[in-house]
């Protein structure tokens, strides 16, 4: 691969900037290193400078939800680093590589995916995944270039992350099996350290 993968990226829906700061802390204590605040979200972009602003480096801090040229633009002057997109647009696409920042496009046919590649995207975001399923990613994975990382969003949780990642999943997007608007400290911390330990124990990997 020419990048790192992604690895888990929380998706944290409905966050709202008062939050942010002690969310991403917990978050990065469990071990996940991609945060991404969805654009529908309370005031999101003031939530993505606040994250990139507490965090370190080693941590992605991005926007989902991110539907045109000029939501790619407000998403990198308040520090994303990832775009996240429930379609394909390859201008999107294009702006979101160029301006650096790394795309993850959402992809539910062999088509979509092709696009997406062309447009410049090396992640695809399986959406929604069981609409793709494992074996058609890993048909996909047969036909696509070999750096594309695939990476299922909806839906995933400790318990099926697992077999994703045999079947060569390069990370996975986590939503409401995490983060929810209002959940305790307690409750959010051990889901983290949940996923983690289940995204270390199928990748075999214990580092951070």
């Amino acid at each position: 691969m020419n990048h790192t993968p992604t690895g888990l990226v929380a998706i944290l829906r409905g966050l709202t900037p008062r939050e942010a700061p002690g969310v991403g802390q917990q978050l990065y204590e469990a071990g996940f290193r991609a945060l991404e605040v969805p654009l529908n979200s309370p005031d999101p972009l003031t939530s993505i400078s606040l994250l990139r602003e507490n965090l370190p480096q080693n941590c992605a801090v991005g926007a989902g939800t991110v539907l045109t040229v000029e939501e790619v633009h407000a998403a990198h002057a308040a520090g994303s680093g990832i775009v996240v997109s429930p379609t394909v647009d390859p201008e999107v696409i294009a702006e979101t590589v160029r301006l650096g920042m790394r795309s993850y496009p959402g992809v539910t046919t062999p088509t979509e995916a092709f696009t997406a590649v062309k447009a410049g995207a090396r992640s695809l975001k399986l959406f929604p995944s069981d609409a793709v399923g494992i074996s058609g990613m890993k048909a996909w994975q047969a036909v696509l270039p070999k750096d594309i990382e695939f990476l299922p969003v909806g839906g995933i949780d400790a318990s099926n992350l697992g077999a994703w990642v045999t079947a060569g999943a390069s990370g996975a997007g986590i939503g409401s099996s995490l983060y929810k608007p209002g959940i305790t400290v307690e409750d959010l911390s051990s889901r983290a350290v949940a996923l983690i330990q289940a995204w270390r124990s199928a990748t075999g990997n214990d580092e951070k």
